[in-house]
């Protein structure tokens, strides 16, 4: 096996905190690597270049991982650390999604400075997201809300917030728990009235599917559990051609030996929501079934006409 590692990451404060935790659970489950053999490459994306813009009309998801990829292919790194949400449902050849960290907390937060809950926000009050699914869910519980763009990594966000840029914002409480930043929720909300993003919580890394020697170096790092729920998920949002230009949601979990999953999609105003759910055996074939099925289910519910009419609110929104 080799003796040091590169692993490739984005340059963000959680990104860094993710490929930290990477590193001391490689450095923890193998006696012949110490600190000093892995070594940690920050990777600038395309997607953390645009800060001026909707990354919808930038090309989307993978402009996030591209650049991570371009160099796990060429051989510059051994492995990738991403947020599962990040990534693209369909991977260049050669690349694997082989190791899963245990799930964080899936949920989102509400935060604001002013206001103890989404519910306590006065008509009409601002709210910051680029999350057409955020948005979604927001306005299906409170039409009266005005929705504005908010980019950039939690601290930017949140700076944006202390700026007055927003009433209140939304996060992920997985990224405020890995930042030691859970403090900053002022409301965590239910998975019943708003669930998340497909694979939110879960870490991910991507490796050369050559590589039998990464692959052994990362097993004692991956979660089976973690792996099921993700792989039904993004199936939904495959079937679904998903990306950040439709609000999807997912939540799939596991007991008695069973994958359970609810999904659903929405119009951009969530007036409109299309929901179903379902359950199946824990492997990773009936998960993947599951999640394919469930969406090639809420695209016959929702109807070709639904999704031209999305596209064309969203373009409408972005312009």
């Amino acid at each position: 096996m080799q003796q040091s590692i590169k692993i490739g990451t984005r340059g963000s404060p959680l990104a860094l905190a993710q490929a930290e935790d990477v590193k001391a659970r490689l450095v923890a489950a193998h006696t012949d690597l110490a600190p000093g053999n892995v070594e940690i490459v920050v990777i600038k994306t395309t997607g953390d270049r645009i800060l001026d813009r909707h990354l919808m009309n930038a090309g989307g998801k993978g402009l996030f991982t591209k650049e991570i990829e371009d160099a796990l292919i060429a051989g510059e790194i051994d492995c990738a650390v991403h947020s599962s949400k990040d990534m693209p449902t369909s991977l260049p050849d050669g690349l694997v999604l082989s190791t899963f960290l245990k799930r964080e907390d899936a949920r989102d937060v509400f935060i604001s400075a002013a206001y103890g809950s989404l519910a306590d926000l006065p008509e009409g009050a601002t709210v910051g997201t680029a999350s057409l699914r955020r948005r979604a869910l927001a306005l299906r519980a409170r039409p009266d809300l005005k929705i504005v763009t908010f980019r950039g990594n939690v601290q930017t966000r949140l700076r944006k917030l202390k700026e007055g840029e927003a009433d209140a914002t939304f996060l992920a409480r997985a990224g405020l728990n890995r930042l030691d930043m859970a403090a900053a929720a002022t409301e965590t909300l239910p998975l019943d009235t708003f669930p998340p993003a497909p694979a939110q919580g879960a870490v991910t890394v991507e490796i050369r599917d050559s590589d039998r020697a990464m692959k052994a170096r990362l097993a004692p790092l991956h979660c089976a559990e973690t792996a099921l729920a993700v792989t039904a998920e993004r199936a939904f949002l495959a079937a679904l051609d998903g990306s950040c230009r439709t609000p999807i949601a997912a939540h799939a979990t596991i007991a008695d030996n069973r994958v359970m999953m609810r999904a659903m999609l929405l119009s951009l105003d969530g007036t409109t929501v299309f929901e179903r759910s379902g359950e199946a055996a824990a492997d990773l074939d009936a998960a993947f079934l599951l999640g394919r099925d469930l969406g090639a289910q809420v695209r016959a519910d929702a109807g070709e006409a639904f999704f031209e009419t999305l596209n064309l609110d969203i373009q409408r929104e972005i312009e």
